[in-house]
């Protein structure tokens, strides 16, 4: 029987003017042959709101600074299970949408982990994203992002 860490995180939706989204390109450290894409985010701290969660994990792996105010109502919420550097992971997670007209990233903020795990950053077009043979976390990214920006809010 698997014994999974329970885990709570926030995530972000950065999508540009150009309506495009960033995602950064991960591995597993036990697994580095397994790598996929994902949006900026990560664990929440003791006591942290999943909104200042968010907007932390996004100065660091990317350097824009926002309020928590600034990213408005979560989007999307999931649960998911996954094994990362040979520990299993049951996962809450919340996404928030944040637009900026362009943005030029700034991975000087790594944290250890990420630096063990990210090698890599992408701006994709909806089209791109919907149609690519690489592997995107959450699955449903391309309907997600859709449903965000036509102003509909799937959660």
């Amino acid at each position: 029987m698997t014994t999974f860490t329970p885990r709570r995180a926030a995530r972000v939706l950065l999508v540009d003017g150009g309506d495009r989204i960033l995602l950064l390109r991960g591995f597993d450290p036990a697994r580095p042959e397994h790598r996929f894409w994902m949006t900026p985010g990560g664990g929440l701290d003791a006591d942290e709101s999943p909104a200042a969660a968010a907007v932390r994990e996004l100065a660091e792996e990317t350097g824009l600074r926002l309020a928590p105010e600034e990213l408005g109502t979560v989007v999307w919420r999931e649960t998911t299970e996954f094994t990362f550097d040979s520990r299993w992971y049951r996962q809450e997670q919340e996404y928030f949408l944040a637009r900026v007209p362009a943005w030029e990233v700034d991975t000087s903020g790594f944290q250890e982990d990420e630096r063990n795990s990210i090698d890599g950053h992408r701006w994709w077009s909806l089209p791109e994203l919907a149609t690519t043979t690489e592997r995107i976390y959450p699955a449903v990214l391309p309907t997600l992002l859709w449903e965000a920006l036509s102003g509909g809010v799937p959660c």
